[in-house]
């Protein structure tokens, strides 16, 4: 009988029992979740806004669209870049200052290319000693995003100065828009709280305040 003709492949594997290979398909990329809107986070009495402690400054803004608009609490305002990249929100505190969280809010349907897609967040005493703490990439961010600001051990970072910068803007855009800049310090318990209740007769006698 003539022997079969058999293909094998360069490592001697008969052709036979190798698979065809499998197409690749990227998937898209996902769009980024909007967070819970922060006052929802205000009224559980655990974080606290302090942005009004601050003061705030911008590497650039077009006429009308600056730091009043970043913190106007109004959805449909924003503060517009007006300069080259990156585009940078400048936080400073007069003290040094416990920080658990910012939140920013995009809209990339209303916003598309000036909508930030890559940001960096940076902390220090001053501009000359800032250290990026946390990058993140967006993909068409409509809503809340929430950023921790932790340190190695998870717990909130303090700090003289925060440094928000936009590093890339949605399809290559120049310009960004942010429409609300909100900065959280946790509340911590009150350590009245945690003395136990006095019962006896002589406590009893001084427990309110004249």
């Amino acid at each position: 009988m003539a022997p079969e003709n058999v293909t094998r492949g360069r490592d001697g594997a008969d052709a036979r029992h190798q698979r065809a290979p499998v197409p690749v398909t990227m998937a898209a990329a996902t769009k980024t979740p909007p967070g819970a809107d922060p006052k929802q986070l205000e009224r559980t009495g655990t974080v606290r806004e302090i942005g009004s402690q601050a003061v705030w400054s911008l590497s650039s803004c077009k006429p009308g669209f600056g730091v009043d608009q970043l913190r106007d609490d109004n959805l449909e305002t924003y503060w517009q870049s007006d300069g080259s990249q990156p585009h940078l929100v400048n936080i400073q505190f007069r003290r040094k200052t416990t920080v658990k969280m910012l939140c920013i809010y995009a809209d990339y349907k209303s916003d598309e290319s000036y909508t930030p897609s890559k940001i960096s967040v940076r902390v220090g005493n001053n501009f000359h000693n800032l250290q990026e703490i946390r990058q993140l990439e967006m993909v068409e961010p409509s809503g809340w995003i929430h950023i921790p600001l932790l340190d190695l051990v998870n717990n909130p970072i303090r700090t003289f100065m925060i440094q928000i910068a936009v590093l890339a803007n949605h399809q290559n855009g120049r310009d960004t828009h942010m429409r609300q800049i909100k900065v959280y310090t946790p509340v911590e318990e009150s350590s009245i709280g945690k003395f136990p209740r006095c019962t006896t007769v002589d406590f009893m006698m001084y427990r309110t305040i004249r």
